[in-house]
This record gives structure tokens, C-alpha cells and sequence, in this order.
């Protein structure tokens, strides 16, 4: 039996041509969650800004929102008529309610305390109260110039309170829950809310600018507060693995037809009724403010995802250096 040997034997290997290096790529830098979050306050800032200036200080702005809600014509209010007044008089009634208010921020702390989240649920507590402040100062202090409109009045009421503090409660209870349940949150929040801002305008509290304005307040204090939950408590903790890319892409198929279907049968459900008993300027107006309202309360959860905020008190940096040192001396 021969042997026979896969060394070159009297001459030498080919060498191969060497491929020169390509340019390296630099790598992706991360944005931190907290820089994300502050930069959309502050886009939340400039909006509620913006529709301030229009809808306030512009005389295009006061006649649509004269357009969308008419003066009635007994009273001088903006008051509609309708079977709707009333229903619209007694939520407002109830929903203002101090010990109403008082057992919803109890929940939002209980709801943390539960999840070990109970520094987002102080947070969120802080939240609402921030928003009553807010709208209050607000509606205080900017004054409604009188721009010869028919049918405007010089009565500042921007933003609307019960409109912040009914989107704030909203906002903090997807600071206190688990990312996977966020979701599933908006579109209830959202009907809340929608609700709250359709009875201001129905009852001639608040015009359709105002009800925008007060989403605007509770968005903006909730970016600013979730960036400092997200310094504080770290952000993006204790996440478990990553599903496949094909999973979570049917898994957010599955919720948004879901949400779709929700949003779809309370429209065909509410609309006959809202359109039986509104005009059109309130109804395009309720409506408006209903969409709206759905886009910055799922807005707020995209902005937050697979953000948990559970944990140490301790800043971010503190407990990623206690646990290197815990793994060194393990």
C-alpha cells in the first residue's frame, strides 16, 4: 500500500492574490431612548405652539374653530343643541369629580407598585398633576385678542384641562405597564379621551383647537417624563430575547387588525347617533379630535417600546457597573 503525501513536493504553492481591504464601515451609533423621547417633546412643544398661534392668534384660525362649533343661538354659548347636551354635561360632571380623579391616580400607583414600577408610577402621578398646572397657567395667562371674527369671543379657554388630565391619565398608565400591554391600552385610552374632549365641545366648554391643545400638554410632559425615566431607571431592561423578524412583524399585523376592527365598529356604532344629533362643523370636529387623539396615544407607545422602566432606582450607569462587578468576582 502506498502513501502518498498532500505536500507539494519540489515545487512551490501557487500563491493566491490578496484581495485588498475594503474601506471599513463605521458602525451604527444607537440613539439613547431618553435623546428620542426629549426630541419628540419638544416636537410636541413646538406643535402645541403652533396650533396655539393659529387657532388663538390668527383670524383664519378663530373663524374654523367658529366654523367647527357655532355660537348657539340662545345664550351666546357654544353650547349644542341636541339630545347630547345633557349626556355631555353629566360625563364632564362626573369625570371632574375629585374622588373620581383621586381613585385613578391611586390605580396608576397600585398598578406600579405591582409591576415593581412604582417610580413610573410616582412619575405618573406627577404626570397628571403637571397637566392640571400646565392647562391651568396656560388658559390664565395667553390672552385672545379680539380679531373682529363674528362669532368669536375674547374668553381664552386653550388648552382644555379636562382634556390634558383625561390624555395624561392615558399616558401614565403605559409608563406603569409592560410593553407587551401597552398596545393594547391606546385604543381605550384613546376612546376615553375622545370621549372627555367630544363632551367639552358638545356642552360649549372648549373649541376644537382646545381639546388638540390639551392632548399636546399631556404628549409633551410624557415625552419629557418617559426621557427621565429612561436615564433613571435605564430605559430598555431585562428584555427577553428577540422573537424572529417574521413573528413580530404577524404579531403587529394581528394587533393593529385588532385595533382596526375595535376603532371600526365603535364608528359605525357612534356615527348614525353623532350624525343624528350634531351638525357637521361639531361632528367633523368630534371626529377630527378622535383621530387625532388615537394617533398621539399610539404615537406615545411606539415612542416607549420595548422600554420596561423596571427596576433599581439607581441611574442607568451605577447598575450596569455593579452587575460588570458582580460577573468579574462570580
Amino acid at each position: 500500500m502506498s502513501h502518498t503525501s498532500s505536500y507539494f513536493i519540489g515545487r512551490s504553492p501557487v500563491p493566491t492574490p490578496a484581495v485588498p481591504p475594503g474601506p471599513a464601515r463605521a458602525p451604527a451609533l444607537a440613539v439613547h431612548p431618553a435623546l428620542r423621547l426629549l426630541a419628540a417633546g419638544v416636537c410636541c412643544l413646538l406643535a402645541l405652539g403652533l396650533v396655539g398661534l393659529v387657532f388663538v392668534w390668527t383670524q383664519p384660525g378663530q373663524w374654523v374653530d367658529g366654523l367647527l362649533l357655532p355660537r348657539a343661538e340662545r345664550g351666546g354659548g357654544y353650547a349644542q343643541p341636541g339630545g347630547l347636551f345633557e349626556p355631555a354635561t353629566v360625563v364632564l360632571r362626573h369625570f371632574g369629580h375629585p374622588a373620581l380623579l383621586a381613585v385613578l391616580l391611586a390605580a396608576v400607583l397600585v398598578v406600579g407598585a405591582l409591576g415593581r414600577r412604582l417610580l413610573p408610577g410616582v412619575v405618573g402621578v406627577g404626570l397628571v398633576l403637571g397637566a392640571v398646572l400646565v392647562a391651568g397657567a396656560a388658559k390664565s395667562a395667553l390672552p385672545r385678542p379680539e380679531l373682529a371674527v363674528a362669532g368669536s369671543t375674547t374668553h381664552n379657554s386653550f388648552p382644555s384641562g379636562h382634556v390634558a388630565v383625561a390624555a395624561a391619565l392615558a399616558l401614565a398608565f403605559l409608563l406603569v405597564t409592560p410593553d407587551a400591554a401597552r398596545r393594547w391600552l391606546v385604543v381605550p385610552g384613546a376612546a376615553g379621551v375622545s370621549v372627555i374632549g367630544a363632551a367639552t365641545m358638545i356642552a360649549g366648554w372648549h373649541r376644537f383647537s382646545d381639546v388638540l391643545g390639551g392632548v399636546l400638554v399631556s404628549l409633551t410632559l410624557f415625552c419629557l417624563a418617559a426621557a427621565g425615566l429612561a436615564v433613571r431607571v435605564g430605559g430598555d431592561t431585562r428584555r427577553p430575547a428577540a422573537a424572529p423578524r417574521s413573528g413580530r412583524v404577524w404579531r403587529a399585523l394581528a394587533q393593529g387588525a385588532v385595533g382596526l376592527l375595535v376603532l371600526v365598529w365603535a364608528v359605525r356604532v357612534l356615527l348614525p347617533g353623532l350624525a343624528a344629533e350634531l351638525r357637521w362643523g361639531p361632528l367633523v370636529a368630534v371626529l377630527a379630535a378622535t383621530g387625532l387623539t388615537v394617533l398621539a396615544l399610539g404615537g406615545a407607545a411606539f415612542l416607549v417600546r420595548s422600554m420596561e422602566f423596571v427596576g433599581s432606582t439607581r441611574p442607568a450607569g451605577r447598575r450596569a457597573h455593579s452587575i460588570d462587578e458582580r460577573e468579574q468576582y462570580s
